[in-house]
């Protein structure tokens, strides 16, 4: 019995003793952790739905100094604007540009391989056109600080038509937030972006992004930035149909203005009534190049010139269609285009139809918005645009109410 109870002793004893050593002696694991481990405030919950970043006032344009890749001995790849293509620093601040570059080249097309004592780290000549003009609806045919050459599938000129806007729509895809193309716009005033109703029915402004200066959208090295500024606020066409697009005109309001430049300015809009019949005009977009599934979003903005249809002409034409011959075209709607290969395709919608000015046809009126189509490109069936003129009257009114200036698209 006692030598039970000694053995019993024992066993208390050593498991006591194993059990204050544990206590003395912190696992390694929580001893590392406390180590490098510091003291952690409250986690916030994470959102659901897509953060939206707070608008902040455009920054000074900064141009972009290339990708200072290496392109031989003491050279690099440097903005063409800051650059010669002989390798010397340019004085004139024009250049010609050949965007059909070979891929295999170090250098992008807007780069040259560049002496690195020739550097420069901002253009020392003013980037402008050829021509400088004040106020709204001036093209820039030549193009602002350089002309591409080797356009051979409608590129337009970096910043030809300043007013053009690619409207992004804030979109969380892989964790990071990313600017989707939504739609096409037009600057009318600082901060006022002409659209299509089709384009942000469901939209959330604060979600929206209106983008002005851009060109193309894979680079950040044009001779002039883009400017981004958050949408406020969305104003639709109260008689809008979204089964037959009557009335498809909307008013996006920013947060903050765009500050004008050479590659930023406003269209003109024209007066109630005003007729472009068989003008010679402008569509521009970077939506597909066809339609259907074969088709392709552009990566530069391009442009097609297309004769504005009249309004008859243009029913008559669409009864031809699969819409039968009892269609009737809205007063809201004008045509222009109906020839081969040449329209407005998917993706170009709420971007402008520009017609020049009778009196002087170096500068535009908004004649039209691209609305829809049948197909994308087909003979004698013209694509349909909402009537910038028969919708005025309603511009003037939304405007009127918010005390926005008439005279940035006034001619």
């Amino acid at each position: 019995m006692s030598y039970k109870l000694a053995v019993l002793t024992v066993c208390l004893l050593s498991l006591w003793i194993s059990t204050t050593k544990a206590q003395a002696t912190p696992n390694i694991d929580d001893l590392l952790n406390k180590i490098f481990t510091t003291e952690q405030t409250p986690s916030q919950p994470q959102p659901t739905k897509t953060t939206v970043l707070q608008p902040q006032p455009n920054p000074a344009p900064q141009p972009d100094p290339g990708s200072g890749k290496s392109c031989g001995v003491n050279k690099e790849c440097i903005a063409r604007f800051l650059c010669g293509e002989d390798g010397n620093v340019i004085r004139d601040g024009q250049t010609l540009i050949d965007i059909r570059f070979d891929g295999d080249d170090v250098c992008t097309y807007l780069e040259v391989c560049c002496n690195t004592g020739d550097k420069l780290t901002e253009p020392n000549v003013p980037i402008k056109p050829d021509e400088t003009h004040e106020g709204c609806g001036y093209r820039n045919p030549s193009g602002v600080g350089f002309r591409i050459t080797g356009d051979k599938e409608g590129e337009s000129q970096f910043g030809e038509f300043p007013w053009m806007v690619a409207i992004l729509r804030d979109e969380v895809i892989g964790g990071e937030i990313l600017n989707v193309y939504e739609c096409g716009g037009a600057v009318i005033a600082p901060n006022v972006v002409l659209t299509a109703t089709h384009c942000v029915q469901n939209a959330q402004p604060e979600l929206l992004v209106a983008r002005a200066g851009e060109w193309d959208t894979q680079t950040k090295q044009e001779v002039l930035p883009h400017q981004d500024a958050r949408v406020k606020e969305i104003i639709r066409h109260e008689n809008y149909n979204k089964g037959s697009l009557y009335n498809d005109v909307a008013l996006l309001i920013l947060a903050t203005p765009f500050t004008w430049e050479e590659n930023v300015r406003p269209i003109c809009l024209p007066e109630p009534g005003v007729n472009f019949d068989h003008s010679r005009c402008y569509a521009t977009g970077w939506g597909k190049d066809k339609f259907g599934k074969d088709g392709t979003y552009q990566l530069i903005l391009k442009k097609i010139d297309l004769p504005a249809v009249p309004h008859d002409t243009c029913q008559a034409e669409l009864r031809k269609t699969r819409l039968g011959k009892f269609f009737n075209l809205d007063k809201s709607f004008m045509c222009a285009g109906g020839e081969r290969g040449k329209d407005t395709c998917k993706g170009d919608g709420g971007s402008p139809l520009v017609c020049p000015d009778p009196n002087n046809p170096k500068r535009y009126y908004q004649a039209g918005i691209v609305a829809w189509g049948i197909g994308c490109g087909e003979e004698n069936v013209p694509g349909v645009y909402a009537n910038v003129p028969y919708l005025r009257n309603w511009i003037n009114e939304k405007l009127s109410a918010r005390g926005i200036d008439f005279r940035y698209f006034t001619a």
